[in-house]
């Protein structure tokens, strides 16, 4: 009985091999996914701790209101491409009013010479 068992076992292990198991799924409360890939894989934001799967941010509910939770990833991670509280996708303009926090990264433009221009003045 126990050699049938661990037959079926393998059996089924083999099949799922085979086809591909599916893609994980992205779970928690609050998702978050950078525009920029991260080499983070967690981070904490006040005293929500967040994980990496995968590419995308997750946490568990939080007292903070989600608009503040997103705007703090945001502030770490740097612009989101999408962020969701609940299982609700904010749209462009809470997403928008979020990577408000972002950093925005400095560029600078050499002239040819010896002077150089940041874009940012």
């Amino acid at each position: 009985m126990l050699r049938s068992i661990a037959s079926a076992v393998l059996a089924s292990a083999a099949l799922l091999a085979a086809a591909g198991a599916p893609a994980q799924t992205v779970r928690g409360y609050y998702v978050a996914t950078p525009v920029a890939q991260s080499a983070k894989t967690q981070l904490m934001t006040r005293s929500t701790p967040w994980r990496a799967v995968g590419g995308t941010f997750v946490a568990a509910q939080a007292p903070e209101r989600d608009l503040v939770l997103c705007q703090l990833v945001a502030k770490d991670v740097g612009q989101l491409a999408s962020f969701s509280a609940g299982g609700k996708a904010f749209d462009a303009a809470a997403l928008d009013k979020c990577n408000a926090k972002a950093p925005v990264a400095k560029v600078t433009m050499a002239k040819t010479g010896a002077d150089a221009v940041s874009a940012n003045n």
